[in-house]
């Protein structure tokens, strides 16, 4: 959203594709995503985002094919207090968090040997406004690989 400040104390909804649609992350069986080796990868970069920033949750995740579906979730109040320094610490933007993941995760993915991975460019957003919106996306996330399976047979 245009002039929105993405470091707020908000739930975003996010969608990361990889470029193409090319699927590198591994393959729906059985209503169940089973992981590639890169597909683990992104898994663990996923949860290297989630302790390297601890002003950030995810309450829902999940890792499809050639996309991947998240909550992440901003507390930009974290620190409180000032630093050293007599600033505030800075809170990442959900731009550069999702950043950091995808570049830490390409790079890992390229040093196990995948070196046609690349993702999409940017990433799409939606601002969860309320607790409803949030059941509702939570729910979509967790039923992912089994409505894929529906909607592409």
């Amino acid at each position: 959203m245009q002039g929105f400040d993405y470091s707020k104390t908000k739930s975003y909804f996010f969608t990361i594709v990889t470029k193409d649609r090319i699927c590198h992350f591994g393959s729906i069986e059985n209503n169940v995503m089973q992981l590639s080796n890169s597909g683990k990868i992104i898994e663990k970069q996923w949860n290297w985002i989630l302790e390297q920033y601890p002003y950030v949750q995810s309450n829902s995740f999940v890792i499809m094919p050639n996309h991947v579906h998240g909550i992440l979730e901003i507390n930009a109040e974290y620190y409180g207090s000032k630093n050293e320094e007599g600033g505030l610490k800075k809170i990442k933007s959900l731009s550069q968090l999702l950043g950091a993941f995808k570049t830490t995760s390409s790079k890992q993915i390229h040093q196990q040997g995948n070196i046609d991975f690349f993702w999409q460019r940017s990433f799409h957003d939606r601002i969860i406004k309320n607790q409803r919106s949030s059941d509702i996306i939570k729910k979509y996330i967790e039923n992912n690989p089994i409505n894929e399976k529906k909607n592409h047979p």
